[in-house]
Order: structure tokens, then sequence, then C-alpha cells
């Protein structure tokens, strides 16, 4: 079974959960709030002098934390971390960003983000390949009420990079570095 599939099976899943907690725990949102996960992540760069290479699996986690504006938006930061290790050498992009979490029904736990920030790209072989730009994330998620303050929480963000340069030990590598992953993940949130 594809990656795919099986991350459309297990959000099915929760869905069927989430109308059953739903009735027990309401949606909450006021306040502090805090959440983090772990998932998947599929990886791609480009840069100017490089083509589009296989997409590359990897682990991702996620921070977030803020407050809340009204039942319908909350407002926060947010870090997104992906990470591969071939064995010889880790690999890493991340995202830290100011970032928006929009729920159209302010009774049900659905919601879209966005966020605009600073994307980092390295990788720690000897000597490390290490470059910061611009970055943006958008997602979509759901909060599934397991508790009067706590909810499960699958979410699929896109993380975006527009690095510009890379370098190898402090010298030149790479120019207009791209990157993205495209993430599936299950996080916990404490509102």
């Amino acid at each position: 079974m594809h990656t795919a599939a099986r991350v459309m099976a297990l959000l099915t899943a929760f869905s069927c959960v989430a109308s059953a907690a739903r009735a027990q725990y309401p949606q909450r949102r006021d306040g502090f709030w805090i959440g983090f996960g772990l998932g998947y992540g599929s990886a791609n760069i480009t840069c100017d002098v490089c083509d589009s290479g296989p997409r590359t699996d990897g682990v991702t986690g996620f921070v977030k934390l803020g407050g809340a504006l009204s039942r319908n938006l909350l407002l926060g930061g947010a870090i997104h971390g992906w990470a591969h290790s071939d064995g010889a050498a880790s690999e890493t992009m991340t995202n830290v960003t100011a970032s928006l979490y929009y729920y159209p029904e302010a009774k049900r736990g659905f919601f879209i983000t966005g966020g605009l920030g600073l994307s980092n790209y390295h990788v720690n072989s000897a000597p490390s390949f290490d470059g910061t730009g611009w970055g943006f994330t958008g997602g979509a998620g759901y909060d599934i009420r397991v508790g009067r303050d706590v909810s499960l929480t699958p979410v699929v963000n896109y993380v975006y990079g527009r690095v510009g340069d890379v370098t190898q030990g402090g010298l030149g590598f790479a120019t207009g570095w791209r990157q993205n992953v495209v993430e599936f993940a299950l996080g916990a949130t404490f509102h």
C-alpha cells in the first residue's frame, strides 16, 4: 500500500473518531495553546545549476505555540523540521514561521494554516553545507478532542524555503537553492 493511501486511511479513521469525541469534549480555543508532532516527509531541492532530483523520504517534526485571537483564529509561531540520514551524513531542512491557524467553523476541529519566516538547509558533513533564506508553510489539520484541553491533531503541510546561496565550509556551493517538504504528521495540541 502506498504511503499516501495509508495516510488517507489514517485520516479517515481519525475523522470517524472525531465525531464521537466532539460530543464528549466540545471544541474550545481561548488563551495560550501549544502543540508538537512527528511524521513522514517527502523532500525535494533545486538550484540554479541543478535539476530537481527524486524526492527523498525523511522524518518530520513540528512545534507550535501561541494565543487565541478568537474562537476561529489563532496566532503563533511554528518550527517545522525534516531530517534524512544515509549513514555518512544527516541532511536537515527547517522553517521557523509566524503563523495563523483559521478554523472556518468554531464548533469544529478543521483548520487551515499559513505562515511566513525563515528557512534553513544544513548537512553535517565535513565540511558542512549551510544556507538560510526566507520560507513559508501552508497546510490543514483537524483537532480531535480526546480531553477537555487536549487534541490529537493529524496534519498535512507544505513547507517551502527559498534559501538562495548554500555554502560548503564557508565557500560558495550553489545559488538559487529552493527546497520543499510535503509532510504528513500526527500531533498533540494543548489548548
